[in-house]
């Protein structure tokens, strides 16, 4: 037998590489993250549907308390709807608003009158108009007294509608009338000429840009915008003649567009009395108990809105992705 070569080094199994220790907590960190982010989204899912019910629980408690009355409407009582800030479409004080709240107030079978509490500068002449014309036919339709009560202005398109009251009640330093029409803006040809700045502006008809305030005003033009402010005016002048009637004492300035102190305005016959919302309720209507029929928009219906307005505006920037022009 060969005696074994003892300088010959033995040989030995080789054992498995062991896992690197870096790839394991990579692992494990990628798993937790993924873990982390599945729930975070199921919480978010959560929330928003759990803001949506709220949304939803608002939106029913707001219609359902909607202009709950302080008395019951069944006892009589003096119907009150405000008449605040401009008058003018999409605004507290539209004709759509004031309307919807007078028809209710009036329809109400313990109501024994309506008092319309205004403190607003004007606004839009139709919106009066239409006001206006409501008043007349509301008040002839149930037979109730309609009165205006002024608390610290009732000018221009204010005073408009308030002339179709029964009576106008105002304080000493209340401002009345204004009654006259107005239309506003700017001219900046003559600056322009200074800079060297060219107005370009294209239109299909030779007055479709005669309200732009970088171009010049003709003759022509002035005329017609004079000719329909001077229409309105009359319109304005007839309705506060019919509703006033004999009362008034006219002076060459009470259709000019100044306005003057409640006291003056009595003296005038603009009005006709000083009192407040619950002196006319006690007083002129015997009925001390006040119920506001206002139309106030809540802030649930102000979250509808603009949510609203979010989604569609959502939607049309949708259309512009999804059709885009060719």
């Amino acid at each position: 037998m060969q005696e074994q070569d003892s300088t010959r080094p033995e040989s030995h199994p080789s054992p498995a590489a062991p896992e690197a220790p870096w790839e394991r907590q990579a692992l494990n960190t990628l798993l937790t993250a993924l873990l982390k982010e599945q729930r975070a989204a199921r919480r978010w899912k959560l929330f928003v549907r759990l803001m949506w019910l709220v949304l939803a629980v608002v939106l029913v408690w707001s219609l359902v308390s909607y202009n709950t009355p302080s008395v019951s409407p069944s006892m009589p009582h003096t119907a009150m709807v405000s008449i605040k800030g401009e008058i003018g479409d999409g605004t507290d004080a539209s004709a759509e608003n004031i309307m919807a709240a007078m028809r209710s107030a009036l329809d109400d079978e313990g109501s024994r009158a309506l008092v319309l509490v205004i403190n607003s500068p004007g606004g839009s002449p139709v919106q009066a108009g239409l006001m206006y014309d409501e008043i007349r036919r509301l008040r002839k339709l149930h037979g109730k007294p309609i009165y205006a009560v002024v608390e610290e202005s009732c000018a221009s398109a204010a005073y408009y509608l308030a002339s179709a009251a029964d009576r106008i009640y105002v304080d000493k330093a209340s401002i009345v009338g204004s009654i006259g029409v107005l239309m506003d803006g700017f001219g900046f040809t003559g600056l322009m000429d200074k800079l060297g700045v060219e107005r370009r502006l294209m239109t299909a008809g030779d007055n479709k840009g005669f309200l732009d305030p970088f171009s010049p005003q003709t003759a022509k033009q002035r005329e017609h915008a004079q000719t329909m402010l001077n229409a309105i005016h009359s319109q304005f002048i007839t309705a506060v003649r019919q509703g006033r009637g004999e009362r008034l004492k006219e002076t060459p300035d009470m259709f000019s567009g100044l306005f003057w102190t409640g006291e003056q305005a009595v003296e005038m016959g603009l009005a006709d009395g000083m009192s407040s919302l619950d002196g006319v309720a006690r007083d002129v209507v015997d009925a001390p108990e006040v119920i506001d029929y206002t139309r106030y928009e809540n802030m649930a219906e102000r979250l509808a809105k603009r949510f609203g307005a979010a989604v569609g505006e959502g939607a049309v920037h949708a259309l512009q992705w999804r059709m885009p022009l060719r």
